[in-house]
């Protein structure tokens, strides 16, 4: 069930912001996906991706005064297409061999610069979430942002997996 909400100045600014974050990340991770030389690493893209697609559609919902229910769907454990997102995050963890090479396409960047770029964005953009998520007054607003969040370290926690499987980062 979707219920209304008057937003204020600065919650409308706040999410105009989280928008343009989103809109980066799915950019950026269908640009990533097309590069990267590891299947595995195109398949976490690819997924991560999709759920910034969701967001952003969360978000224009947000931005149209309509509160979207986080009862279901998203909070399903599910993507759209109603495929699970945890098997993605078991493969980010396994090991396999390592393409940190550059890319096919010509470009100069390499997986692990892709992994290192989207990690340091998924950090930023939660960082984001967890802001606005104490600028928002109606709570119902707060948990939609807070369950956005939780996926947005998902994310970032599949790419460190993947980066840690793959020799390319460490936690000293």
């Amino acid at each position: 069930m979707i219920s209304n909400v008057t937003l204020t100045t600065k919650e409308k600014f706040l999410l105009d912001d989280m928008k343009n974050n989103e809109e980066q990340c799915i950019l950026k991770y269908d640009n990533y996906q097309n590069q990267a030389c590891d299947p595995q690493l195109k398949s976490i893209f690819r997924s991560n991706g999709q759920m910034e697609q969701e967001h952003l559609q969360t978000i224009n919902q947000l931005m149209n005064g309509k509160v979207p229910s986080m009862s279901g769907g998203q909070t399903g454990g599910q993507q759209s297409g109603g495929q699970q997102r945890q098997p993605m995050q078991q493969k980010a963890g396994q090991s396999g061999t390592s393409q940190a090479g550059t890319s096919s396409s010509g470009s100069n960047i390499s997986d692990k610069d892709m992994c290192m770029d989207m990690l340091s964005t998924e950090k930023y953009v939660s960082g984001t979430y967890n802001t606005a998520i104490f600028e928002f007054k109606d709570a119902q607003v707060r948990d939609v942002l807070n369950h956005i969040q939780k996926e947005e370290q998902k994310h970032g926690e599949a790419i460190s997996s993947y980066m840690i499987s793959k020799g390319m980062y460490t936690l000293k």
